[in-house]
């Protein structure tokens, strides 16, 4: 076999998996408010986009499969582990997850959530294995889509993988913080990679009205751009972990446990709680966050948003203008 092909014998194999999983996600609601994204899952093999992926070893560190693997049995395992419905580590280095392809119901859950129409162009930042600009470009076409990377041997991958399967969207090697200015503007702009802060050139590329989803801290944040200085939005109720932006992105903030050890261990693995923390660790000690927290009654992602305005930036708590209001960078 030639790289990046299928055993010709795992064509069927790969069909019955992929048709499952779709079925899974399905089940899951993630398409619910959108649910033509349904045919574009069945349509794009996902495992044309990770000829190999490594999976946890029981020793530690991590198992490398690969579609070329010598042996039958293997090349199946491999097939399988494409349509699990689960994120898959793609590239590592010494240890170091750097890339993956994320797991097919989230990014079900945010293709929907993104809200595209008939003629959008949509701009994504980080192209990982091109997957999910595939997924894109069946439902929009090859020429609305723009995939963005600061990573050569990435955005390379990512445009052998896309061929392979039949599309051609624009993939630039380049820093996803900037954006790609020469083909604004954008209608929707999708981010696989999370955020510390709204990078402002991505809304001077935005056509008035589009719509941002990316990560940030925990969660998923869906902004509305007014205008090149203005956008808001609140955050959906999803959890979401993804590797950093990398780049001109500044790097997010830890959360040493050192610095929690003083919070009821109860709550300290809270889901909830780790998302506010995160939030506000540039402006808050986890003590007040905690208070916060506890005194709002534990609230749920949909109550926090965020407002660009201008070179002003801050995170908040039920009301923009409100009392709970923190700066972002």
């Amino acid at each position: 076999m030639g790289a990046y092909a299928i055993d010709p014998g795992l064509d069927d194999l790969a069909a019955t998996a992929r048709a499952a999983l779709v079925r899974e996600i399905e089940a899951s609601g993630a398409w619910a408010a959108d649910p033509v994204w349904r045919e574009a899952f069945e349509s794009v093999p996902r495992h044309l986009f990770v000829p190999y992926y490594y999976v946890g070893a029981l020793a530690g560190g991590y198992e490398r499969r690969w579609g070329e693997d010598p042996s039958p049995r293997r090349r199946e395992n491999w097939v399988r582990g494409a349509y699990a419905d689960a994120p898959l580590a793609t590239r590592v280095r010494d240890g170091e997850l750097l890339s993956s392809s994320s797991q097919p119901s989230l990014m079900a859950k945010m293709l929907a959530e993104l809200a595209v129409r008939d003629g959008d162009a949509v701009l994504e930042i980080g192209a990982g294995t091109g997957y999910n600009a595939a997924l894109l470009s069946h439902r929009l076409g090859d020429g609305q889509v723009t995939t963005v990377d600061l990573d050569p041997e990435i955005t390379d991958s990512a445009r052998r993988h896309l061929a392979l399967a039949g599309h051609h969207p624009t993939v630039v090697t380049g820093d996803g913080a900037r954006g790609c200015p020469e083909r604004a503007p954008f209608d929707r702009i999708i981010a696989t990679c999370t955020l510390s802060t709204i990078p402002r050139a991505w809304l001077a590329q935005c056509a008035p009205g589009a719509r941002i989803l990316a990560p940030f801290a925990t969660g998923l944040i869906a902004l509305r751009v007014r205008d090149s200085g203005y956008a808001e939005g609140r955050f959906l109720h999803t959890p979401a972990y993804f590797v950093p932006l990398r780049g001109g992105g500044r790097p997010g903030p830890e959360l040493p446990d050192a610095d929690l050890s003083e919070l009821p261990r109860r709550t300290r693995s809270h889901e909830l709680l780790r998302f506010l923390l995160t939030l506000t660790a540039d402006s808050l000690d986890p003590h007040e966050a905690y208070g916060i927290w506890e005194r709002e009654g534990q609230p749920p992602r949909q109550r926090y948003g965020i407002t660009v305005d201008g070179d002003r930036a801050w995170a908040w708590l039920d009301d923009p203008a409100g009392p709970y209001a923190w700066p972002l960078p």
